[in-house]
């Protein structure tokens, strides 16, 4: 039989002491899964299972970015609902269900290390405003992912510029890869059934997604990143949710969902991809440890035929610390394209190194942002150029279709389908409403003439009921298409 246990968003806390990273044979059994909840601090874990998953005690004075989160109703000492970090003067990241799924009035607590005992605190501010990454699909949307959200806070938070955290972007997808090991912050539970509102830390090894395919919603490796154990020995926890996965002194995630028995892996909302560079867009400024030297393209767009290049100068520039080694890349390329850098892509800043974008013969016409990085020894910067390929795509929007149209579930069960997009331009992005599962789509981002696979979960309730499948382009036109769930 399958024991059903609870994934749930973590308005999360912290947990165990490291351990070495668990081999497959290790992990738990395939058929142990656990069933999505309601993924806020109030979450109640009564007659679940209790393993203990203490972490290490730590300071604000040794993690000085780190902030709690409050809220009016909040479950954790004094209101605490989520852990954050300070990236910028009044700028805050944490997750975006801390934000959007959870009620009451939210402030922001520094200097406390420990929330049980008042007036520890050095300083308390409230919201002036925020903003939930635009593909957040709303209460329940860290379901499917795009789990981060920017806060303007109303005062200016008490942390000098040197100690604002760093935000990981498209650049620093090599932070996230298996293997990798970094550290939780969070002010939670230390158990499901355990106390919180300490600061606490614990180190966890970053996994295959593929690997970590253990709950009832999906562990999308684009957008997220699996973190911990199987067995969950050390895990983020109720009240951790918002809170820093640190790798390498950066930011690469932010605590998204788990389990509520917190016995699993710890989920996070992945940064090193767009989602990082929309987070840096939004809180604005310079990156900590970016800045030491410059970077431009000239020109910042172009245009080829399928199965023709493109070419641009990539522009550095030394900064006040003089010269240094950069390695420069290319990402979000589209399919089939590939860029050099002549004479190499190894430049010392101050030089200028040509890029060419070579594109196949079956690259699709359409418009696509190109993300130019330069690495080095005081950080990374970016720089974007604008590809057309052939006429920039067809002028209307995606059309996405679904066979079968159809699906016929008992109660919870499971429908799958394919969706084909036909049109639009550059990456399209897939998404669903109608259902309070929203479907999964496998990939969710294709291109025109790509298909994804999609799977529904269906409700409790008898009857029919209609998704909506939205299919939009990078340009923001979008289509959609309907698909019948027949719950018997």
């Amino acid at each position: 039989m399958r024991t059903p246990r609870f994934a749930v968003a973590l308005t999360l806390a912290l947990a165990a002491a490291a351990s070495p990273i668990m081999s497959i044979a290790d992990a738990a059994p395939a058929d142990r899964i656990s069933v999505a909840a309601t993924p806020t601090d109030q979450l109640r874990t009564t007659g679940m299972g209790t393993r203990i998953v203490n972490g290490e005690r730590t300071t604000v004075k040794e993690n000085p970015s780190v902030i709690a989160g409050m809220r009016v109703g909040g479950g954790g000492p004094q209101g605490q609902s989520c852990t954050a970090s300070v990236v910028g003067k009044r700028k805050i990241l944490t997750a975006a269900h801390c934000m959007v799924d959870t009620t009451g009035a939210k402030s922001y607590l520094y200097g406390d290390d420990d929330l049980n005992t008042p007036g520890d605190e050095t300083f308390r501010t409230a919201v002036a405003s925020f903003k939930a990454h635009p593909q957040y699909t709303g209460s329940g949307g860290w379901r499917t992912g795009h789990d981060v959200a920017v806060v303007t806070t109303v005062d200016d938070l008490p942390v000098p510029e040197s100690q604002w955290a760093k935000v990981a972007g498209s650049g620093d997808s090599a932070l996230t890869q298996p293997g990798k090991s970094g550290t939780s912050l969070g002010y939670g539970k230390t158990s499901a059934s355990g106390g919180s509102g300490e600061l606490r830390k614990t180190t966890m090894p970053v996994n295959d997604p593929a690997g970590c395919q253990v709950f009832d919603i999906r562990v999308n490796g684009d957008l997220m990143v699996c973190t911990g154990y199987n067995d969950g020995r050390t895990a983020d926890c109720s009240g951790d949710s918002g809170g820093p996965f640190i790798v390498d002194g950066v930011i690469v995630g932010v605590s998204s969902w788990g389990s509520s028995a917190c016995d699993r892996y710890s989920i996070m909302a992945r940064l090193t991809n767009a989602m990082g560079d929309w987070a840096r867009a939004e809180i604005g400024g310079t990156q900590p440890g970016e800045g030491k030297f410059g970077l431009a393209l000239s020109p910042a767009s172009g245009k080829a035929e399928s199965g023709k290049h493109v070419s641009t100068s990539v522009t550095t520039t030394a900064g006040d610390q003089g010269p240094e080694k950069l390695e420069l890349s290319a990402s979000a390329l589209p399919a089939g394209t590939t860029a050099t850098f002549q004479p190499s892509s190894a430049v010392d800043s101050g030089q200028v190194a040509k890029m060419t974008l070579q594109t196949a013969a079956s690259t699709p016409a359409g418009i696509y942002k190109v993300t130019i990085t330069a690495k080095g020894a005081s950080g990374s910067k970016t720089a974007e150029f604008t590809l057309t390929v052939g006429d920039g795509g067809p002028g209307d929007g995606p059309r996405p279709s679904a066979s079968p149209g159809t699906g016929t579930v008992p109660p919870g069960g499971y429908a799958n389908a394919t969706i084909t997009v036909t049109g639009g331009t550059g990456p399209i992005r897939l998404s669903g409403a109608g259902l309070s599962h929203p479907p999964m789509f496998t990939p969710q981002t294709v291109t025109a003439g790509g298909t994804a696979r999609m799977t529904v979960m269906g409700p409790y309730q008898r009857g029919t009921h209609k998704v909506v499948i939205t299919a939009t382009d990078s340009t923001g036109k979008a289509g959609t298409t309907e698909y019948t769930l027949t719950v018997r």
